[in-house]
C-alpha cells in the first residue's frame, strides 16, 4: 500500500457484538462491511451521517482515493470534508512511532462509523491489522463488558462516551493501555475515575477538528486547563487581529501534514488559508512551553456587559464540577447586558443543583460569564458525535421566549 490509498487487504479480524441487538449495531455491521468492500477496490468513500458507506466513482478519475467525511454541525450547518488518505496515514504512522501500536494492539470503538473520530479509529485499526471490536449499538455496561472481554488494548473515544463508560462499568478494565481521548475536553472528576476504570492504561487526550485531524497531544505534565502541546509534525501560531504572532488571546493557526484538502460540500466563512496555515476561527492562548489553551470558537464568542465570553469556558466550568452529566451553555439576546447566557442541563428540574452551578460560575469566572438562569430538560438533543445539538437549543429557547 501507498499513501495514496488506505489498506486495501487488512488481516484485522472485526468483530460487531451489537449487530443482533439495535437498529444501530446492526448499521455498524452493514457499514463495516461495506467499508472493507470498498477499500478492498480502492474506491473513493463517502460517508453517510448513519454510518454508511458509498463509493464516489466521480472522485476517482486519476485523482488518487479520496475520503469525504460529514462534519458534525454543532454551530451550523454540516459540511462536507473532503481529504487525501496520505493526510490520516502520516498520523497512524505517528501512533505507531510513538506508542508502539501493531496487529498484536487490539482496538475498540464506541460510536457510530460517521462520526470522523470512529472512523478515523478504524481506519488506523485496519492499517495496522490490529483486531478491532465496533462497540456501536451496546449499552455502556455491555460495552464495558465487551472491552474486558476482547482484551482491547487501544480505546478511542469522545469525553461524552467515557462519562457513561464511568458510570456503567462494575469492574476496572486490566488489559487497556492507551485511551485516546476527543471530540471535547474532558473535565477532571472524569479523569479521575479512568484511571480508577483503567488502572493500566495512559491517558492521551487531543484537540482536533474534521478539517485539522490532529493539532495537539497531551501529556503527563500538561497543565490543568491546556489540551496539550503540538502534535508531531504540526506547527502552531497563534496570531491577533492583524494576522501578527501574539503571546495574548487570538486565533489558532495549523500547518501540518493532516489538513483538509477542501469541502466538497458546504463551507464556512470562519476557515481560512493563509501561506499553508489553516484557521477554523478557534480562539487560544500559547504559553512559553508551546501549551495550547483553547479559549473556544470565534463565532459562538459573545460580549456580556462590553466583555467577551466564550460559552465554551462555562461548559467546561460546569462539567468539571462533576455534578451534570450533559450541560450546554446557550446565549440569547439581553437588551441590558448585550447578551447573557442560559444554562441547560439534561435530568429533572433541580433548584439547589442551580443554585450550586449558578455560584460555581460567579467563583469560577465572574458575574459577566454567569448564566441568567438553569433550564432542565428531559432530554438533551445531540449530535452523531455525542455532542450537544447547539442549533437546536437555540431554537429551543427562542420558542420559549
Amino acid at each position: 500500500m501507498t499513501a495514496d490509498h488506505f489498506r486495501r487487504n487488512s488481516e484485522s479480524k472485526v468483530t460487531v457484538p451489537g449487530a443482533d441487538k439495535s437498529a444501530k449495531g446492526a448499521a455498524a455491521a452493514l457499514g463495516m462491511a461495506a467499508l472493507r468492500n470498498a477499500l478492498a477496490d480502492g474506491a473513493s468513500l463517502r460517508v453517510t451521517p448513519s454510518g454508511g458507506f458509498a463509493t464516489a466513482p466521480e472522485l476517482s478519475t486519476g485523482q488518487g482515493q479520496w475520503l469525504l467525511v460529514q462534519s458534525a454541525g454543532s454551530t451550523g450547518a454540516a459540511k462536507t470534508i473532503r481529504r487525501h488518505p496520505a493526510s490520516w496515514i502520516a498520523s497512524f504512522d505517528v501512533t505507531i512511532d510513538q506508542f508502539a501500536v501493531g496487529a498484536a494492539t487490539p482496538y475498540a470503538v464506541l460510536g457510530a462509523l460517521g462520526h470522523s473520530l470512529t472512523l478515523y479509529a478504524v481506519l488506523e485499526a485496519l492499517h495496522l491489522g490490529a483486531d478491532l471490536t465496533v462497540l456501536t449499538g451496546l449499552t455502556p455496561r455491555a460495552q464495558a463488558r465487551q472491552i474486558g472481554e476482547n482484551r482491547v488494548q487501544v480505546l478511542y473515544a469522545t469525553p461524552t462516551q467515557l462519562r457513561l463508560l464511568c458510570d456503567a462499568a462494575d469492574r476496572p478494565l486490566t488489559t487497556l493501555r492507551w485511551l485516546f481521548c476527543g471530540g471535547g475536553k474532558l473535565d477532571s472528576p472524569t479523569r479521575a475515575r479512568l484511571d480508577d476504570l483503567f488502572p493500566n492504561a495512559e491517558l492521551r487526550e487531543f484537540f482536533g477538528a474534521s478539517e485539522t485531524s490532529f493539532i495537539t497531544l497531551s501529556h503527563p505534565d500538561t497543565p490543568e486547563g491546556s489540551v496539550g502541546r503540538a502534535y508531531p509534525g504540526v506547527t502552531l501560531a497563534v496570531r491577533d487581529g492583524s494576522g501578527q504572532e501574539t503571546c495574548g488571546p487570538g486565533e489558532i493557526w495549523v500547518n501540518s501534514p493532516y489538513l483538509f484538502d477542501s469541502y466538497a460540500e458546504g463551507g464556512c466563512a470562519d476557515t481560512l488559508w493563509q501561506d499553508g496555515y489553516l484557521s477554523i476561527g478557534e480562539m487560544g492562548l500559547l504559553d512559553d512551553r508551546g501549551n495550547l489553551t483553547v479559549l473556544g470558537r470565534k463565532n459562538r464568542m459573545i460580549t456580556v456587559s462590553d466583555q467577551n465570553v466564550f460559552p465554551e469556558a462555562v461548559e467546561a466550568l460546569i462539567m468539571a464540577t462533576g455534578d451534570v452529566g450533559k450541560f450546554a451553555a446557550i446565549p440569547v439576546k439581553d437588551p441590558r447586558r448585550g447578551h447573557s447566557i442560559v444554562g441547560i442541563v439534561e435530568g429533572p428540574t433541580n433548584l439547589t443543583l442551580a443554585q450550586s452551578l449558578l455560584k460555581s460560575c460567579r467563583d469560577g469566572l465572574g458575574p459577566h460569564a454567569t448564566p441568567r438562569r438553569i433550564v432542565f430538560v428531559d432530554d438533551m438533543p445531540l449530535l452523531a458525535a455525542g455532542k450537544p445539538d447547539l442549533l437546536a437549543l437555540q431554537r429551543m429557547l427562542e420558542t420559549a421566549i
